[in-house]
């Protein structure tokens, strides 16, 4: 008879179209639960993952025997459709383990049956004919095209097998002749249709994450300039607006500690900022610091009678090891919360600890350079004052007018370096230093310093960190063009492009060697293994490893920490020196506004 006109082969149709669906949509289901949710194709994943998957591929297979009907002591099934599915999703090892699980379960309820071993090679070999084809070509892994032709060929081959190892052989061609064409084409349906709905479903995960994203890093952008300050009652307002404004919770709120430091939103008028925290979620939140996500007004604690909070979630903000405060999103009965936004708050957690985290850095970072230009005063302002005062000694008695005009510009240069720990200064205040510095050394050495001061329109206002240049300039003179009996030439120019100002530093004196070059543009011993820290810490406690007195390369070295710490490694000096050729050092400082 032809399988066309048998009276069993519509009503399979029928039967197995009408089970797939159901299949489908349970599996569908099931893929949008957490954790499930966060595991995707071709993803690495934990052992856990792989293991749910198998499991979960494996029941779905096994669920597919029972969507049939039984066959000539056989079942016509859906096996296929659940172990493909496997193996395209989860790659080899998910097909093989889920194809093992429904073959070995096929096998089991039909020990010695005509089919069973046919039918059970079948499935496994279809879950990891899947799985291979998912890592050869993984741009295919869900794509509908590769499902339905995998499932053509596999239950093809089932029906070989079956043809082949079935006994008696004259049952196996009727059960062939009845399931064939219902099976192979329902599988392959079913294959494309399951492996399209878990595309649609790891697509919309996607749009929902990237949306997720995108709503943080706005919260985040808007939130930043108040967080700077840390946490406090004005930027924990401030934060609260910006994110219910954002998320259209029903309210917010953040604390600090045992205090409430501000509240936006419904309950406003009982839960109030500068008072004590009144919720016992909260507090357990702040003790545990597990983020927590109540949804009725009991577990939320409030003592209020009348508090319009059904559900709410808090989050903790940490500091290192230390819970600062938490975040809170509430819920009302009109406006209630989901775990989109659970994991919403918990993102802006982490991302608000984060930032106070960075600002705190950033302030270290500011007394550290602080410390640093306290320490290399300590180094110049000694030797320099020293050898200015015996040069204006020298000068009372034979030129005292002469001797009045040092004085005047030994005091403005001490002047603006005792006052050179502010955050930044004016290009212009800069060059002045170096001016006074240069006039003081030239009284003493006459026509072996000359310098030439080139300063493009445009840059007198440049705010740069203070004590950058003058360092510079001077080891250029001492180290540079007095190690010549002739003399030498120090240029300095300056001169903007784009959002940055090029300085350039440079003398035609002695030069420096690679050793020398190598100590001065070293990261911070601290940056350092040990050994090479012990390398660097040599130079600084042996001063004549890289030249004559106690400045030399200490000076060039502390500015170039100090553009890195500012402003990152791309920012450090470049140096281009040889001995006896003379040295340039040039480096960059990007725009900034005065604060």
């Amino acid at each position: 008879m032809d399988p066309i006109l048998s009276p069993h082969v519509p009503e399979l149709f029928i039967t197995l179209t009408q089970r797939f669906g159901l299949l489908l949509a349970g599996g569908f289901a099931i893929m949008t639960f957490a954790p499930l949710d966060k595991v995707g194709p071709g993803r690495s994943r934990p052992l856990w993952a792989t293991a749910l998957l198998v499991v979960m591929f494996g029941l779905f297979g096994i669920l597919g025997t029972y969507t049939g009907n039984f066959v000539f002591q056989s079942f016509a099934n859906l096996r296929a459709m659940g172990v493909i599915t496997a193996g395209l999703f989860g790659g080899p090892v998910v097909g093989a383990g889920a194809g093992l699980i429904a073959a070995g379960h096929r096998y089991l309820i039909d020990v010695g049956g005509f089919s069973a071993v046919p039918c059970g090679l079948a499935t496994l070999s279809e879950g990891i004919l899947a799985g291979l084809v998912a890592w050869r070509f993984p741009e295919r892994r869900l794509d509908w095209a590769t499902a339905l032709t995998l499932g053509l060929v596999g239950e093809t081959y089932h029906m070989g097998l079956v043809l082949g190892l079935a006994e008696p052989f004259t049952e196996a061609v009727e059960l062939v002749r009845v399931i064939s064409l219902p099976m192979i084409l329902i599988n392959a349906m079913g294959a494309a249709l399951f492996v399209q709905a878990l595309r649609l479903q790891l697509h919309f995960r996607d749009l929902r994450d990237s949306t997720q994203a995108r709503q943080i890093l706005s919260i985040a952008n808007q939130t930043l300039i108040h967080l700077r300050a840390g946490l406090t009652r004005a930027s924990a307002q401030a934060t609260a607006e910006i994110i219910q404004a954002e998320t259209h919770v029903a309210a917010v709120a953040l604390t600090g500690g045992d205090i409430v430091l501000a509240h936006v939103g419904a309950g406003a008028d009982h839960h109030l900022a500068g008072f004590h925290v009144r919720t016992q979620a909260t507090r357990r939140v702040a003790e545990n610091g597990e983020p927590l996500f109540v949804r009725d007004r009991e577990s939320i604690g409030c003592r209020q009678s009348g508090c319009p909070l059904t559900d709410a979630i808090i989050v903790p903000l940490r500091k290192g090891g230390e819970i600062l405060g938490c975040l809170k999103l509430y819920g009302t009965k009109n406006r209630p919360l989901d775990q989109t936004r659970f994991e919403l708050a918990k993102g802006l957690a982490d991302l608000f600890s984060t930032q106070i985290e960075l600002e705190e850095i950033g302030i270290k970072n500011q007394l550290i350079a602080r410390a640093e230009i306290r320490r290399l005063q300590a180094q110049i302002n000694p030797h320099f004052l020293f050898n200015s005062l015996n040069t204006v000694a020298s000068f009372c008695r034979t030129a005292p007018g002469q001797a009045r005009d040092l004085i005047l510009d030994l005091a403005r240069y001490m002047r603006r370096n005792l006052d050179s720990s502010r955050g930044a200064i004016r290009l212009s205040e800069e060059l002045e230093q170096v001016r006074s510095y240069l006039v003081i050394e030239q009284a003493r050495f006459g026509d072996r310093i000359r310098a030439d001061i080139d300063l493009a329109p445009g840059t007198a206002d440049w705010l740069i960190p203070p004590l950058l240049i003058q360092p510079l300039v001077e080891n250029s003179v001492r180290h540079g063009i007095l190690a010549r009996e002739e003399g030498g030439l120090v240029r300095l120019s300056a001169h903007a492009d784009g959002d940055h100002l090029l300085v350039t530093v440079e003398d035609d004196g002695a030069g420096m060697d690679d050793d020398t070059r190598s100590a001065i543009l070293a990261p911070a011993a601290s940056d350092l293994g040990p050994h090479a820290a012990q390398a660097v810490q040599a130079v600084h406690d042996c001063p004549a490893a890289v030249g004559e007195s106690l400045n030399d390369g200490i000076g060039a070295r502390n500015c170039n920490q100090r553009l890195v710490q500012m402003y990152g490694p791309s920012y450090a000096m470049r140096i281009d020196s040889e001995p006896g050729r003379g040295t340039r050092i040039s480096f960059r400082i990007p725009r900034q506004q005065l604060q």
